[in-house]
């Protein structure tokens, strides 16, 4: 009794497989894709491929050599233009101030003694030239000998001579009290170099020195790129370069966000291609930027280059080929007959037909898409 019960679960099972292989075969094939055909707006994209950059990108560098006593920022902080940034040690240059304002000090008063004497030498000449004129009036009328003539002449010469000396030594004093005050100013700007403060507002990208490090001048601290303008430097084929021009309107989309787009614009179109890639370089302005963002981020950039309204517009998944020629699957009647096709504007996911199908017309793809390769 218990063999052949086995022997009904066997044949059973046996007949089981036979039936599913029979409905394998024999069961309708998976429903197709059904598009109707409609019009619609056809956009055209050039991609590129690029990292985000900024426009203006200043390395800080101070413009003396010295330790390094203060940094003020760290890396991913907003700076101002005029904000301190970093401090070396200036204590050999306030005391190279303190002398300069010394030698002006000392100029001055040099300067202000000569200026006294050059007065007193004009008042002494004044004098001797008013004596002069007297003696020469009674000497003409013989009231005076000549001899008190010459004297007078002699004194007067003098006094010239005092004046002209006096100011020569005001004139050098001058040049003393300006070489003197121009010292100064040399020293006063040296020691403001050893503040430096920022050029731009923007952001602080990269810290490379430390305090207690010593820097020469023009050895870079800080890294700062200004936010006023980002863009992708995006790599685009060069077959594009006829569609390209700047102002065109694009979206950009971060590695790190692939889902969002954000608004952009061709800044500039580069002019050298890449000899090996033959690539070229475009940069597209990204109008706002993601919450996180860092310089050098990939991104993809989706340049317009050409809009269209189209009567008929079938997506791209839908196309097939044969032989070399375009077409798609058309549904007619209760079948669906190949027909070749016609096309005008292609887009990233529509494709404008001139030829071969009409609105409301019926075409039918694999699910999911994926009608086969192109030529």
């Amino acid at each position: 009794m218990e063999r052949g019960a086995r022997r009904v679960v066997l044949v059973l099972a046996a007949a089981g497989l036979v039936g599913g292989g029979l409905w394998a075969a024999l069961r309708p094939p998976p429903l197709e894709r059904r598009h109707v055909v409609s019009a619609g707006e056809v956009v055209a994209e050039a991609l590129g491929t690029g990292t985000l950059e900024a426009r203006v990108g200043v390395m800080v560098a101070p413009e003396v050599t010295g330790r390094l006593v203060e940094v003020t920022v760290d890396e991913g902080d907003p700076v101002k233009a005029g904000d301190l940034l970093l401090r070396v040690d200036d204590t050999e240059l306030q005391r190279q101030v303190l002398m300069a304002a010394a030698d002006l000090q000392a100029a001055e008063a040099s300067l202000a003694r000569a200026t006294a004497e050059t007065t007193r030498a004009q008042a002494v000449a004044d004098a001797a030239a008013r004596e002069l004129a007297r003696v020469r009036e009674l000497a003409a009328r013989t009231i005076l000998p000549a001899a008190d003539l010459d004297r007078a002449t002699d004194a007067h010469a003098v006094a010239d001579a005092g004046l002209a000396a006096a100011r020569a030594g005001a004139a050098e004093a001058s040049r003393r009290q300006e070489a003197a005050a121009q010292g100064l100013a040399v020293r006063e700007a040296r020691l403001a170099e050893s503040r430096v403060r920022s050029p731009v507002d923007g952001l602080v990208v990269r810290r490379l020195r430390e305090p207690g490090d010593v820097v020469i001048a023009g050895g870079p601290v800080l890294s700062i790129v200004a936010t006023r303008e980002m863009w992708v430097r995006a790599w685009v084929d060069e077959s594009e370069l006829p569609r390209l021009a700047p102002g065109l309107p694009a979206r950009v989309v971060f590695r790190a966000e692939p889902g969002r787009d954000l608004p952009g614009v061709v800044a500039r179109v580069g002019r050298e291609v890449d000899r090996e890639t033959r690539e070229v370089l475009v940069d597209v302005r990204v109008e706002a930027l993601p919450a996180a963002w860092a310089v050098g981020q990939r991104a993809d950039v989706f340049i317009t280059v050409a809009r269209a309204r189209a009567e008929v517009v079938l997506p791209v998944e839908l196309l097939t080929w044969r032989g070399g020629a375009v077409g798609a699957h058309v549904l007619e009647g209760a079948r669906a007959r190949w027909r070749p096709l016609a096309l005008g504007l292609r887009g990233a996911s529509g494709v404008e037909v001139r030829e071969g199908l009409a609105a409301g017309d019926v075409v039918v793809g694999a699910p999911g898409g994926g009608a086969g390769p192109g030529p």
